[in-house]
């Protein structure tokens, strides 16, 4: 495969004002035939200060029927999101213009570079770890750690119970709001346990919720309202990074960039 690292390496070449000479920047070339669009590979010459240089080497990467060009704008950043879409496309090469009108490419697009994370939360309410990947994947920002998410969810409100967490989830009957009775199935974790004893005592049963309790890949993250919990380790056999069940989005990219370093030390 075949994707630069930056933009500044792709040029666009459609008329030639300055004679055979490419800008400094530039490694790649989007040259625009009667056919159509194609990819070039330049080696420019080693003499020369100027913006321009003279080229040495020119090589087809992708001929024009190789070459499509994705019909919208996209963050060129978010680099497993601009694979996946080239290999979707049926194409060896696909074009993509950036929501700032800058160029790139993937010439034969190859997924699996990229590094999975494993991602577990639950729902309802809103699946905050997982949701601020999604949103903090879309900026970009994850671009030089080569990595991918692949989300796991639960979904509480499928536990046959009678009291869930909170109100904030939408239940009716919950720990955090109302009394309890005795004798109720309730769906909560290692807190809801040790509220449900000290208020009323061992006369409950507890489905688990935990999402560090649905851990089955590695490397993973995922979130934990106990703090003692938060930080990367192993976790069963498998290993991973907990973040506290309020995380910001720092602390979420922070944690993803010390799980990816820690990874990849031991492999």
């Amino acid at each position: 495969m075949i994707f630069p690292r930056h933009c500044k390496e792709v040029g666009y070449a459609s008329t030639r004002p300055c004679g055979d000479r490419v800008y400094f920047l530039s490694r790649y070339l989007v040259h625009e035939t009667p056919e159509g669009p194609e990819v070039l590979d330049v080696v420019q010459g080693k003499e020369g200060t100027g913006l321009l240089r003279t080229v040495d080497e020119v090589r087809v990467l992708a001929n024009p029927t190789d070459v499509t060009w994705y019909p919208e704008r996209v963050q060129l950043n978010d680099r497993s999101r601009l694979v996946r879409l080239a290999s979707e496309s049926g194409k060896r090469c696909t074009l993509f213009t950036g929501l700032d009108e800058h160029l790139t490419f993937v010439l034969d697009p190859d997924p699996s570079v990229f590094q999975t994370i494993f991602v577990y939360d639950v729902i309802p309410p809103r699946p905050s770890l997982s949701a601020t990947l999604e949103e903090l994947q879309e900026t970009g920002i994850f671009s030089e750690l080569d990595i991918t998410f692949d989300h796991r969810l639960r979904d509480i409100s499928r536990i046959d119970a009678d009291v869930y967490p909170c109100r904030a989830a939408g239940f009716t009957r919950t720990l955090d709001a109302d009394c309890m009775k005795g004798g109720e199935t309730v769906a909560g974790c290692r807190t809801g346990r040790e509220l449900l004893r000290e208020c009323y005592g061992d006369v409950f049963q507890v489905t688990e919720i935990c999402p560090l309790t649905m851990v089955s890949e590695e490397p993973f993250i995922t979130r934990c309202c106990r703090r003692e919990r938060e930080g990367i380790g192993e976790y069963g056999d498998f290993f991973g990074t907990v973040v506290h069940w309020g995380a910001s989005p720092f602390e979420i990219f922070s944690a993803v960039q010390c799980l990816v370093s820690g990874w990849r030390d031991r492999e």
